[in-house]
């Protein structure tokens, strides 16, 4: 059926279709043989061995190879552990290039290079892999793109909403059953207006470059259900495609994209290029380690059989190395010139910055992606830590790049929790966490906000568990963090107690305003706008199921949880003094004697050096609109309103005077947290002076101006 290989070329790697043809390269230096397996129509495997080698590249060209093809690759060399060669002939090997992936990886004694019997890595094993791992794809890559365009919101307007293909659709009723859970579900109409609707502007998707589960999960029953075990870095996941695995997969993907391009969303891809889904030394070989295992992982430089591990995943790419760096800048340029994605998030981005063992700003993956006219042209979005000595690195990744950033996130936590009184750190994130980026020349867009991620509690069970209930997972309730940072309001799990009930939904509710009111770019997790629990788990990573899956019927307070958080969002688009482009200064606008930002106590006064020290758990912050950072397109003055935000983050109620001139004339208040299920209270303007009754743990925005006319009798926002 297949004739033998002709020369072909060294590039570009992989596996190239020419219309008659195609031509097939793999990097491997160390191998002595290389053999391109085909598998026909009825699974038969056909070996035809790679003879030519140009530059370490083994080379050859297939005439009537097209696209659909199944294939995959067989090298043998030394079997010497101790030193780093893991050359294997009867494993079957997935191609680094593949564009597309098809079948999964079952659990068998033959994917691992070793007897697992006898479990010494050491020994080889000679058992034929190939029914039991996926194979690669031939692809061709033309698709009707049309006019689509990348939407390139700028960065200080950027709204980020985080989710999982897979499990944001299974439960929509509004979409077809067969589509649920894949990247046309993603697309579907239903999805797209939810999130127009909703405000965002960016979607981040949980890892969708192919990945398959760990053994030690499908040993217990469960799956990687997160894909934090990346294995293809060209390919899309096959499993979220409803039309089929053989290239369907990267059709379906580019019409998700071009769904959410015509509604002005951008698409965001996490990437996990610290490790790969092959594990420590007793993992499967399905790839890399069979291909040129020195070259691609960090090996241990006292013993080659071992791992370097900065993940916590069982090993490390080896980011040094000239073949994979080329694999990563050539998998972004990739997504972002085929796929037509907008930016990516590097998962433990920590890792990929060890040029040896201490994380390198200077490192050569930074100085490639500063220069490279593609990627360093869309969003990159740090994880800006990994589980190494000194991999906890927020604001220390170059100008460039934003940041996750982790100090938002627990300090937000500790306030609302009632924590360690004090507000100066608070003060600090809301503001846009100038003493964190300001000293490289950084914006306060380069901290990306958040309170959670699809790693720990949702929303709902931030304020409903202290505790983590991990023990679905298989692991003894041992994994996932301890530092949960939470409160349950008083009762540990669900409650019928309506009185913890109401303080948990004013909790969330005053979570949600902090997050999409403060400068820097806010990250929403899908579902905390609908309530979602994961019943106090806080590390779902194998819960493929309604543990994970996004109820969109949703609780009875789903309701008003969207609506406020639409009513925030278009709060936030609208008005330029809540997405600032410079840092705030403290000084006075244009001598008007009001600063570009006040802070205040509840006394109505504006802080001073000892209020900074003193304990407390209130704050009001006053975001002056009179001259917002930057000018407009044609170098005018950028003009907005004036807001005052109060949050109040104590068990008993206070009572918080307004300031006056030169700040306003007058406020009227926008969002009330303590207000079930109306969130514009009724009542007159409030005048300097006058005093706002806040609730227990409660958040209130207000619009401040001097256009504003307010009575001068003490008044009270309704309860």
């Amino acid at each position: 059926m297949f004739e033998g290989t002709w020369p072909g070329g060294p590039a570009p790697l992989g596996a190239t279709w020419d219309g008659e043809g195609t031509n097939f390269a793999i990097y491997s230096e160390g191998a002595e043989s290389v053999d391109l397996s085909l598998f026909d129509a009825a699974g038969a495997e056909h070996r035809l061995p790679l003879e030519e080698v140009t530059a370490h590249v083994w080379h050859g060209y297939v005439p009537r190879v097209a696209p659909g093809q199944l294939y995959g690759y067989r090298c043998d060399g030394p079997f010497a552990p101790g030193w780093g060669a893991r050359w294997n002939p009867s494993k079957l090997l997935l191609d680094p290039y593949a564009k597309a992936i098809a079948g999964e990886l079952r659990l068998d004694d033959s994917i691992f290079g070793y007897p697992a019997g006898r479990r010494d890595h050491h020994l080889q094993d000679h058992r034929d892999s190939a029914p039991h791992v996926p194979r690669s794809v031939v692809v061709h890559d033309s698709f009707p793109w049309g006019d689509d365009r990348p939407p390139r919101t700028a960065w200080a307007d950027t709204v980020i909403y985080e989710l999982h293909v897979k499990g944001f659709t299974m439960r929509n009723q509004e979409i077809d059953p067969d589509l649920r859970g894949t990247y046309a579900g993603l697309g579907h109409t239903a999805v797209v207006e939810h999130l127009k609707r909703l405000g965002v502007t960016a979607v981040e998707l949980l890892p969708v470059q192919h990945f398959v589960n760990e053994p030690n999960l499908l040993k217990r029953g469960l799956t990687n259900y997160w894909g934090y075990n990346s294995i293809g870095y060209f390919a899309p996941h096959a499993a979220y495609c409803s039309s089929g695995q053989t290239g369907e997969q990267v059709r379906e993907f580019k019409a998700m994209v071009r769904a959410m391009h015509a509604a002005g969303i951008e698409v965001i891809l996490d990437v996990v290029y610290n490790h790969t889904a092959e594990g420590d030394e007793w993992g499967p070989t399905i790839c890399f380690r069979g291909i040129d295992n020195g070259a691609y992982y960090k090996l241990d430089a006292r013993d080659g059989s071992r791992y370097t591990d900065y993940s916590g995943c069982g090993n490390a790419l080896n980011v040094r190395h000239p073949h994979v760096l080329q694999l990563i800048m050539d998998s972004l340029r990739y997504w972002v010139t085929e796929m037509h994605v907008d930016g990516f998030r590097f998962d433990l981005a920590s890792a990929l910055a060890r040029s040896f063992h201490d994380v390198d700003k200077l490192s050569a993956f930074f100085n490639l992606v500063q220069q490279d006219p593609v990627i360093s042209q869309v969003k990159l979005i740090a994880e800006p830590w990994d589980l190494g000595a000194g991999g906890y690195q927020v604001g220390e990744f170059p100008p460039l790049w934003t940041e996750w950033n982790g100090k938002y996130r627990d300090t937000v936590r500790d306030f609302w929790r009632g924590g360690e009184p004090g507000v100066s750190e608070m003060a600090a994130r809301l503001s846009g966490s100038s003493d964190i980026y300001q000293d490289d020349g950084r914006r306060p867009y380069a901290s990306i906000n958040f309170i959670t991620a699809h790693d720990g509690f949702s929303m709902h069970d931030l304020v409903t568990y202290e505790r983590k209930h991990n023990t679905a997972n298989g692991e003894d309730n041992r994994d996932g963090t301890n530092d949960n940072r939470s409160w349950n309001c008083g009762v540990e799990g669900e409650t019928d107690d309506p009185e913890v009930q109401r303080l948990r939904r004013r909790q969330q509710r005053n979570l949600l305003a902090t997050l999409l009111l403060s400068a820097g770019v806010p990250m929403l997790t899908a579902g905390d706008e609908l309530d979602r629990t994961q019943g106090g788990n806080n590390n779902p990573y194998c819960q493929d199921n309604e543990t994970s899956w996004l109820d969109w019927g949703g609780s009875t307070d789903a309701g008003d949880l969207l609506s406020l958080t639409r009513r925030l969002l278009t709060l936030r688009n609208a008005h330029p003094v809540f997405r600032r482009r410079a840092f705030f200064r403290g000084m006075p606008v244009h001598g008007s004697g009001a600063k570009d930002i006040g802070w205040f106590g509840p006394s109505g006064e504006e802080m001073g050096g000892r209020d900074w020290s003193a304990p407390g758990r209130t704050l009001g912050v006053f975001l002056n609109g009179d001259e917002i950072s930057g000018r407009g397109p044609r170098g005018e003055r950028v003009v907005d309103e004036s807001f005052m935000i109060l949050l109040h983050a104590a068990p008993e109620q206070v009572d918080f005077v307004l300031p006056g001139p030169p700040w306003a004339t007058g406020f009227a208040v926008l969002i009330d947290t303590s207000a079930d299920g109306r969130f514009e209270p009724a009542g007159a303007p409030l005048a300097p002076g006058d005093t706002v009754a806040l609730p227990a743990f409660s958040l209130a925005v207000l619009s401040a101006g001097r256009d504003i006319t307010g009575t001068r009798e003490r008044r009270r926002i309704p309860r």
